[in-house]
C-alpha cells in the first residue's frame, strides 16, 4: 500500500475510534498552555484490536528494512506500540523511562541491551514539536545505542520546530498519518460541519494566531 493510502486509512481509523477529536467552540488547552480545536488521544487505539492490528501492520512494514536490532518504547504511551511492533518484527524490545527510577539499579532503560553499537528505533504514540523525544534518545545514545529513526502513529505535522528538532538530533521520523491527512478525510467523508473544518484548517496553518483569536472562549468558559 502506498504511503498516501496508509495515511488516509490511518486517519479514518483515528476518526472512527475517536482517537482524534474536533471542537472549535470549546478549545482544548494543552499542558503547554497552547489552545487547539483538535485533540489527539492515540492511547485509545490499544483498546481496538482490529484497527490496532491494521496500524501496527503498517508500522512494521515501514520499519522492516531499517536493519534494526531493537525497538524501544518511550514511557508511557510508546510502550504498548513498541511491544506490538517488536512482536511483528521479531525484534527484542526495550523501554525508556523519562528519568532513572529511584531505587534498585537506578535504570532508565529497561530490558536487556548488553552490547553497544546496536541500532534502535524509538517508538512513541504521537509527535507535536518532538521536544519530548530528546530525553529518550539521549538515554539510548548514552547507553551506546545507535538511534537514527523514530516512529509515531500520529504526527501533528504543522509545527516547524518538529522538523528542525529531528534534523538537529539526527533522526528520521516515520509517521502513519498527520493532521493534514485527518482533515482531508474528515472533509471528504463529512465527519464534521464546514465551520468546524474551516476552523481546524486555519489552526493547522496558523496555530498561534488561532489561539489568540479564540482565547476569549476559554476565559468565558472559566
Amino acid at each position: 500500500m502506498s504511503q498516501k493510502n496508509i495515511a488516509a486509512t490511518a486517519a479514518k481509523i483515528l476518526l472512527d475510534t475517536k482517537s482524534v477529536l474536533f471542537n472549535a467552540n470549546e478549545p482544548f488547552v494543552f499542558t503547554s498552555g497552547r489552545l487547539s480545536p483538535v485533540y489527539t488521544d492515540v492511547r485509545r487505539l490499544i483498546s481496538f484490536p482490529k484497527e490496532r492490528d491494521t496500524l501496527m501492520g503498517f508500522a512494521a512494514d515501514m520499519l522492516k528494512d531499517l536493519n534494526l536490532d531493537y525497538v524501544a518504547g518511550g514511557e508511557t504511551a510508546g510502550i504498548p506500540y513498541a511491544a506490538f511492533i517488536a512482536e511483528r518484527l521479531k525484534k527484542p524490545m526495550l523501554y525508556v523511562r523519562k528519568k532513572p527510577k529511584g531505587f534498585g539499579k537506578m535504570a532508565q532503560i529497561e530490558g536487556c541491551m548488553e552490547e553497544e553499537g546496536k541500532r534502535v528505533a524509538l517508538i512513541e504514540d504521537l509527535q507535536t514539536d518532538g521536544g519530548s523525544k530528546k530525553v529518550f534518545v539521549d538515554a539510548l545514545r548514552g547507553a551506546g545505542a545507535i538511534v537514527e529513526h523514530a516512529f509515531v502513529v500520529f504526527h501533528y505535522g504543522n509545527f516547524p520546530q518538529s522538523y528542525q528538532n529531528m534534523k538537529d538530533w539526527g533522526l528520521t521520523l516515520h509517521a502513519l498519518t498527520t493532521w493534514a491527512d485527518v482533515l482531508k478525510v474528515a472533509r471528504e467523508e463529512k465527519y464534521f460541519d464546514s465551520a468546524t473544518l474551516d476552523s481546524v484548517e486555519y489552526f493547522l496553518k496558523e496555530p498561534d494566531e488561532w489561539g489568540k483569536q479564540n482565547a476569549h472562549k476559554v476565559k468565558e468558559k472559566a
